[in-house]
């Protein structure tokens, strides 16, 4: 689980400060305020690990066939300023303890008091990277480092004349230069084919881990089909436009998991249909259609021949309990094409989601039904407030600004920002005024 998260000149954001990262955590405001930029980061970082081992970039900004295209630095830079590093951060929970130690790695890397054993365990892990222009439209890692418990214990810094360096604690001393030298912006090779298993390759095992649990789903969504074609393959998640949702679905019930149970149990709480099935195609030896009612006594139709909203939740709920325990789920305005009550309910499928297949669910919405009903959970006991992180996203001047919001135990929000979903009750008052002064005019 993701527990922070800091980005400077990134967009539009020069500092966002350190950014507590929840179970439940939700980032609100105006369009264009940043939100989605944050998420962005997350994603830039998940696609330079999961690139083919022989891409030797600092960091992927993507292209057309990527998760997030940011095209490249100087696009990315906060406001294109030339002499800008771009730094992130992010610290996580690891899954299960991480052994560092033995094999190799210095004594001056392990926190004090030194260990007679050489080693360490382990359960959390902080990064953080620097990444400066280079020339010719090219980036450089500037230096990175990892840190357990506040003890930096692994890092390397780039020097005036190039060179990296590998620098320890307590006091920071270089270990000078390295023959090594910077795999992508989270790792180390000494040039050979065969890359040894130090400690230094644990640790970029488990950032590459930590990346690969995250999913991301955009607010978009391929338009339904009529037919789908199925292989037997499990996808790892539902694609980022919910494009590999039926192959989930599928997927699912070759894997013996309760995923068809929990979706249609949602599908009728939100009163969005009464039942669904997914129907070989006799005539194709791979094709399913996906049929539903609506109602218990109505036809049964195509996915194709009803409302966006089932369509946009589906790849949603797939999402949700297709993928393993322990995923990190990136999701924006998934309450989208939804009604209000529909929204609200929502939130009750994340809530569950989180408390019940410890999944990490970081989300954009612009929806005030979604906060009402988190707001209710937490009063009625259902969630902690502790186990949630609220924020509101703004830009003054151009400058995206990110305020925590301050929960309560009864879901109260103490610093509730102005104008939040806009001003209903000075909408009521302008219209009682007019109401007023039309009647006097017709009297």
């Amino acid at each position: 689980m993701i527990t922070e998260l800091s980005v400077q000149n990134f967009k539009s954001w020069e500092n966002t400060g350190q950014l507590q990262i929840a179970p439940l955590t939700g980032f609100f405001g105006a369009n264009s305020s940043g939100k989605t930029s944050i998420f962005q980061t997350l994603l830039m970082l998940k696609q330079t690990a999961e690139r083919p081992p022989d891409w030797n970039g600092a960091i992927d900004f993507g292209d057309e066939g990527s998760v997030v295209n940011l095209s490249s630095f100087n696009e990315v830079i906060h406001r294109h300023k030339t002499g800008l590093s771009l730094d992130l951060s992010v610290s996580w929970q690891l899954p299960e303890k991480l052994i560092i130690g033995g094999g190799g790695i210095p004594t001056q890397a392990l926190p004090r008091p030194p260990r007679s054993s050489n080693r360490l365990e382990i359960g959390a892990l902080s990064f953080s990277t620097t990444i400066v222009a280079a020339g010719n439209d090219s980036v450089a890692v500037d230096g990175f480092g990892y840190m357990s418990d506040g003890y930096e214990f692994f890092g390397i810094v780039r020097d005036s004349d190039s060179q990296y360096k590998l620098v320890c604690p307590p006091n920071h001393r270089s270990q000078g230069a390295l023959s090594s030298f910077p795999f992508r912006c989270y790792g180390i090779r000494d040039g050979s084919a065969k890359v040894p298993d130090t400690p230094f390759l644990s640790l970029e095992r488990a950032f590459k881990d930590l990346f690969s649990r995250i999913h991301h789903l955009s607010p978009l969504r391929q338009p339904p089909r009529r037919y789908y074609a199925y292989g037997g393959e499990h996808p790892k998640g539902v694609g980022q436009y919910g494009e590999q949702a039926i192959a989930a679905l599928l997927s699912g019930r070759i894997q013996l998991l309760s995923i068809d149970e929990q979706i249609l149990k949602w599908l009728q709480r939100l009163e969005l249909i009464h039942s669904y099935r997914l129907q070989a195609d006799p005539d194709g030896e791979k094709d399913y259609e996906f049929r539903l009612k609506q109602y218990k006594d109505s036809p049964e139709v195509r996915l194709t021949d009803i409302g966006l909203g089932v369509f946009q939740i589906l790849p949603t709920l797939a999402l949700c309990y297709y993928v393993p325990e322990g995923s990190i789920l990136i999701l924006e305005q998934p309450e989208a094409h939804l009604h209000p009550q529909a929204q609200a309910d929502l939130m009750d499928v994340l809530i569950d989601v989180v408390k019940n297949r410890n999944i990490q669910i970081i989300l954009e919405t612009h929806s005030e039904h979604l906060l009402r009903r988190l707001q209710r959970r937490i009063a009625e006991e259902e969630i902690p407030a502790s186990d949630t992180a609220l924020y509101f996203c703004q830009v003054n001047n151009g400058i995206s600004e990110i305020e925590q919001l301050n929960m309560d135990e009864y879901g109260n929000i103490t610093n509730w920002p102005q104008d939040f979903f806009g001003d209903i009750t000075g909408e009521l008052i302008k219209k009682t005024k007019v109401e007023m002064d039309q009647r006097k005019t017709n009297e």
